[in-house]
């Protein structure tokens, strides 16, 4: 039996939270949503799977460290998720306000008008790095549509009131080809196991399916790729934090894919290793085994 009848209710249920959501100060809504992060926490949501994933990255840790860890994880969650509703606002306060500086912005001043990949992975508020930048030079995120259309269309009225262009994936990735020819960025994300299509490359010590398609783009087109992830202060803003450009050299073959996908990799560890509770635990990283270890976990 279809489950499309319950998608307007759900759809309800996110206009419910999304009021919530706007309801008050920015700083209201954070600590608020910080709260349902730490009840996510204590209902068990998904924990089991990123106590896993902290062992199998940080084993010179204690038990008690990892759970410090993965407590304020949640609460970061709680904070994304509160400032996702009101991600317009964010990105068009006072400079300063919101995003209090941006490390690296003379990078982007050398990429204006020219196609570029914006690579990043769901570490903090990851979708904040592309609306910012956005005011820079259009930038389109390649976003996953949902199965439910009415919260899609929520979804993407957000994300076009912060200055993104979307470009769905699938069929309409062939679409990046003339994104990238008209000086527009490309925002992607590539730090999810990728199963059998992805390449593996170490993260944390460990091979892990990841998408090919940042580098492969890279080296069709030669776009140049820039890193950008999303830091937190303790008053709540960001810090939006920017590598220098990479230029990908070299013909588009499998050795040269596997290179880009393994040094773009190292860099996300690098950033989760100084700040990990912002990258999403949740998810399972290391599910896909190369062939001769196996299948799953």
């Amino acid at each position: 039996m279809s489950a499309k009848w319950t998608h307007p209710l759900e759809a309800a249920l996110v206009d419910a939270l999304l009021g919530v959501a706007r309801w008050g100060r920015v700083a209201q809504t954070r600590a608020f949503c910080e709260r349902v992060g730490v009840f996510a926490h204590a209902l068990g949501l998904r924990r089991k799977v990123a106590e896993k994933n902290l062992a199998l990255a940080f084993p010179e840790k204690s038990d008690a460290e990892r759970a410090a860890i993965l407590l304020e994880h949640y609460r970061e969650l709680g904070r994304v998720a509160g400032e996702y509703a009101r991600m317009p606002e964010l990105v068009h306060s006072l400079p300063g306000e919101a995003i209090a500086r941006i490390d690296g912005e003379e990078h982007l001043h050398t990429l204006q008008g020219k196609g570029a990949l914006l690579l990043s992975g769901h570490f903090g508020n990851f979708e904040l790095v592309g609306a910012a930048l956005s005011r820079f030079n259009p930038v389109d995120f390649i976003v996953k549509p949902m199965s439910n259309a009415h919260v899609e269309s929520r979804i993407e009225k957000l994300r076009l009131a912060s200055g993104l262009g979307l470009v769905p994936t699938g069929p309409g990735v062939r679409a990046v080809f003339r994104t990238l020819r008209q000086g527009r960025w490309v925002g992607i994300l590539a730090d999810q196991d990728a199963r059998r299509h992805g390449v593996f490359v170490p993260f944390f010590g460990r091979l892990a399916s990841t998408p090919e398609g940042p580098a492969r783009l890279a080296l069709a087109t030669g776009a140049a790729i820039i890193i950008g992830t999303d830091h937190r202060l303790d008053d709540g803003r960001h810090v939006i934090r920017l590598d220098k450009p990479y230029h990908p050299e070299g013909p588009l073959d499998d050795a040269n894919v596997l290179r880009v996908t393994a040094w773009h990799t190292a860099v996300l560890e690098q950033r989760i290793r100084e700040s990990p509770a912002s990258w999403f635990w949740l998810h399972r990283r290391w599910k896909t085994k190369p062939p001769s270890i196996g299948t799953n976990d």
